[in-house]
Parts: C-alpha cells; structure tokens; sequence
C-alpha cells in the first residue's frame, strides 16, 4: 500500500512538474505587452473609465505654455469653420445616417483618442458619404474631390476605373442567371481553375467574405488533425470572430487559441513540444509591424514608432516556422484576405517565398464584390472521412458561389491576366520604395517631425517626436483633400494605378496639410519624452477611477 501511494504521489508530482514547465515554456512564447497577453487586455480595458477634456485641457494636455494654447485655438477654429462651409451636405446627411448606423456611430467616436473625441466630433465631424470616383479621385456630396489613401480598406488594389468596368462586365456575363442559387454559374469552372493555378493548391471553396474563409480554415485544421487549439500571433487581425479576435473587443473567452509573439524562438519551441495545436494563422501585413495591433490615430498617445520592413527577415522566420509546423503535424494557414496580389501577382506566398498548407483570399478577388475563398490540398479541403460517413466538416452558405460575385471575380481574373495588370507588377517593389523615400525626404525638408513606413503599397506614418497631438494631422490632411479610412493616418492604402503625377499632387497635399499643422503649435511646447506622456495619461485615468468624474 504504501509503495502504491508512493508511486501515485511521484507521478503526481512529475506531471505537476511537466505541466509547470508547459506553462512556463508557454508564457515566455508570449508577447511581454497587453497585446501577448489578451485576457489581461481585456481585464484593463474594462477598468478604463471615460473622461473627456473640456476646452481649456483639450488644447494644454500637454502642458504647453499659453501663446502656444492660443495658436492651437486659433487654427482649429479656423480649420472647423473650413469643415463647416467646404463639407456642409457631407457632413448633414452623416448627422442624419448616423441616429440609425451603430456602424457610424463607432468609428466616429474612436477615430481619435477618446478623451478628444467629443470636441472633435462637435467641430470637425467626417462625411462618410461619396458621390463619384474617377482614377485616384474620390468625389463628396458638396463636389470636393478628394485623393484616395484608403484604398476602400485593401480591395482597390487596380484603381475604382479598373473595379468599375470589372463590376459591369461582370453584371453584364451574369445576367443570364440573375440571383439563381444552388446551381452554378459555367463560370465557375474557369475560376476554380486559374484559382488552383495561382495559389500551387488542389481545389478551392468560396464563401461570403474573408472571415468566414478563415474560420473554414481553422474547421477544416481542427478537423483533420484532431487538435483543439489554433495559435495567432500578438496584435494579428484574420476577421472578427471569437476565436481569431480575443481580447479587447470579443466579450467571449477563447479558451482555445493561443496568442503568441510572431518572429520569437520560444513560440517555435512551443509549436515544437505541445500536441494540442492544429493550426498557426500569418497575416503577412504584421511584417510591418510585429506583436503590435494595427495603426490606428484613435490609440495614439505619444506617437507611432517604426522600424521599416526587411523582407529578408521576415521570410527568414516563415520559413522556420514552415519547417517547425511541418514536422510538428501543424496546419500553417497564411490569410491573404487583405494583402492578397498586393505585394506580387501570387501574393505574399511568392514574395516571402512560403508554401503554405491553406491560404485565404478575399476583398480584391472579387472585383470588388464581397468574397472570401479558401485554398488547399485535396487531403485538407476534404469535408468528410471515407471510412466514417457521418462524421463530416460543415460548410455551407447560401450566397456562396453567387453568380455576379463569380462573373465579377472571372473577370476580375482576366484582367490580371492581362497586360495592364501585369505591368503594375513591373518594378513595383522599386517604384514605391523610391516613393517612400521621395516622401520622407520631401517631410525632412518642410521640418516637421512626420514619416512614413510602408510595405510597398501599404503605409503608416510615424513621427520622430512625441506628441499628444499627432491624430490631429487627419483633419488637415482632409482639409488639403486627403479622403482617409477611418483609423485615420494609421494606415493608408495605395492602388497601383497611381502613376507620378498623382503621387506628386499627393505629396504637395500633404505638404500644405503638415506646414499648416505645425505652424498652428500643435507639434510645440512639448518637452517631455514619450514616457512622460504616457505616465501622465495613465495618471488622468487613475484619477478619473479613483473619483469617478468623466472630464
């Protein structure tokens, strides 16, 4: 008996050890900020309290001397009054769309840091209405033209002219089938076809947008594999379900995926020593910012840092991760829902030189209609087990495959495989790599403390000084007629039709909108260091918990 017990108490204490040592090893994978470590996010997000800054701190909350406050006044009442006249109808219609569109009403109030938020909407409100597009140019309600640095979030990856005519050849071939569902248009023969071609995968299937592609994904990983866990990486975004979104902004634990830091040798020894992990998600845009969320002017607080891009590096750590999820049973998915044929004509896959085992696609493959799809292997793609009949994979969506989204995407298809599409790719890498250094030097130049990062098409402005006020940029860059998405200067999204004359009109926009906004003080008066800033910051809101006061 006492031998029994002794044993039972030495394994006891060994699998306490092996299991100490999992979590350890599994801690030190995670990222040391909030971002690695999403149930703590979530925990002080909750704990935040709302304030906001009437006038007199509103224009001082960096502590700047009077003169300096009195300029900052000056140009935002001068740029509110601008926003009034030039924006009228925009902004109306926006007032009146908003008391129905929780949407709306969102992004409004995070589009900069919430303790501004009120002032900003009152005085400088964003028309979220369009008129016309026309090459780079996007026309408003009141008949402003604007230069296009959204990029309607990634789609417009050819230029509105090319997704126009692409829509309406695509309209025009599916007319025949109106909104038949459940049979398939011929069409999609042809796409399943130049699909297969383009990713090096067996067969594909199509869903409704790239979120559900992803969860497709991580179904099908799960499924044949047997494992119950998915690995993300800290501040990566693969759509907004629960899984690939914990933390901040998803009310539901998920219990089954594991945030870990991207480019780190401990996350390749976990993925290397558990049995539990079907799948590791890569959104290849996160080379440009590792373990970070993406850019948005609503979170800043003292600035944005950046360190540029190598895609050396970036490749280097794919390709060991290629290799440590081969040997260890995991399925390696690479979402090109928003980079897809952005970076090369066959995606991030070609220009990081990466096999993955499923990848995702959406946005621009469509043609700028909604869709997501999903490429793989015949082994992975498979939805049921041959010697087990009722033990099957679900998938099914009643638009899936929807004729005008399959024409829209064939003719997508033809035109990137035309001559003109092909040409965009000619010299890409170095065309915009001399435009962001044009950029940046034309910045240095005008003594104003903005750059620019960028991966290729995709850029984020970062500045070389702290600041409180660095959000404020989006509004006199939409004064100069920059249209914006709404994580403002976060991120700004080029189409590939931009030839120099527009990249030229662009750079002189910008120009006006940072000599304006520095000469109204909002980049003086400021000592204090990064840190400093956000000491202070974190100070305010411990007070505004302590005594409960919202300003």
């Amino acid at each position: 008996m006492q031998i029994t017990l002794a044993a039972l108490g030495l394994a006891a204490g060994t699998f306490a050890l092996w299991k100490g040592k999992q979590r350890l090893t599994l801690s030190r994978a995670k990222h040391p900020s909030i971002t690695g470590h999403v149930r703590w996010g979530q925990r002080l997000a909750r704990q935040v309290p709302f304030y906001d800054y009437g006038e007199d701190r509103f224009f001082a909350a960096d502590g700047a001397p009077g003169e300096i406050v009195q300029r900052r006044k000056a140009g935002f009442a001068r740029l509110a009054a601008t926003y009034a006249e030039r924006f009228a109808r925009t902004k109306a219609e926006t007032a009146l769309l908003a008391d129905g569109l929780s949407d709306l009403r969102f992004t409004a109030r995070y589009r900069v840091p919430f303790q501004f938020s009120r002032l900003v909407r009152e005085n400088l409100g964003t028309g979220v209405f369009a008129d016309a597009v026309d090459g780079q140019s996007i026309t408003d309600l009141d008949g402003n033209r604007f230069l296009d640095l959204a990029g309607s979030y990634g789609v417009n990856l050819f230029g509105h002219d090319s997704y126009k005519a692409t829509i309406a050849e695509g309209a025009r071939r599916a007319e025949p089938l109106g909104t038949l569902l459940g049979l398939y248009h011929p069409l999609v023969r042809d796409n399943v076809e130049r699909l297969k071609a383009l990713s090096g995968m067996d067969e594909v299937s199509f869903h409704m947008s790239g979120t559900e592609a992803v969860m497709q994904a991580v179904r099908l990983a799960r499924y044949h594999t047997g494992r119950p866990r998915l690995v993300r990486f800290a501040g990566a975004y693969h759509g907004w379900w629960d899984d690939v979104q914990p933390g901040i902004g998803n009310p539901t634990p998920a219990d089954r995926t594991l945030t870990l830091a991207d480019m780190s040798d401990a996350t390749l020894k976990v993925l290397a020593t558990r049995r539990d992990i079907a799948c590791v998600l890569v959104n290849p845009i996160q080379a440009m910012h590792p373990n970070r969320g993406a850019p948005s002017d609503g979170t800043l607080v003292d600035g944005r840092e950046y360190h540029g891009v190598s895609r050396e590096d970036y490749a280097a750590w794919l390709a060991r991760l290629r290799e440590v999820c081969t040997q260890a049973g995991i399925v390696l998915i690479l979402d090109e829902v928003f980079m897809g044929f952005r970076l090369a004509r066959g995606g991030a896959a070609e220009y990081f030189g990466v096999t993955p085992d499923l990848v995702t696609y959406g946005k621009t493959l469509g043609g700028g209609l909604p869709v997501g799809v999903l490429a793989g292997p015949r082994q992975l793609m498979q939805r049921w087990r041959g010697d087990r009949p009722a033990d099957i994979c679900f998938a099914r969506g009643t638009f899936n495959a929807h004729p005008h989204v399959m024409a829209t995407m064939n003719a997508f298809l033809d035109y990137l495989d035309g001559a003109e599409a092909r040409a965009s790719y000619d010299g890409m890498e170095a065309r915009w790599n001399a435009r962001l250094a044009q950029f940046n030097a034309r910045m240095e130049q005008e003594g104003v403390p903005v750059r620019a990062g960028a991966l290729l098409t995709v850029w984020t402005i970062c500045y070389t000084m702290p600041s409180r006020y660095h959000w404020m940029l989006q509004y006199y860059l939409r004064a100069e007629g920059l249209h914006l998405s709404w994580v403002g200067t976060g991120r700004l999204v080029f189409s590939l039709d931009w030839n120099d004359a527009a990249f030229a009109d662009m750079l002189d926009r910008f120009a006006a909108a940072v000599r304006a906004m520095a000469a109204d003080g909002w980049w003086e008066g400021n000592s204090a260091t990064g840190k400093m800033l956000r000491r202070k910051v974190l100070k305010e809101t411990l007070s505004a918990r302590l005594s409960g006061k919202k300003g």
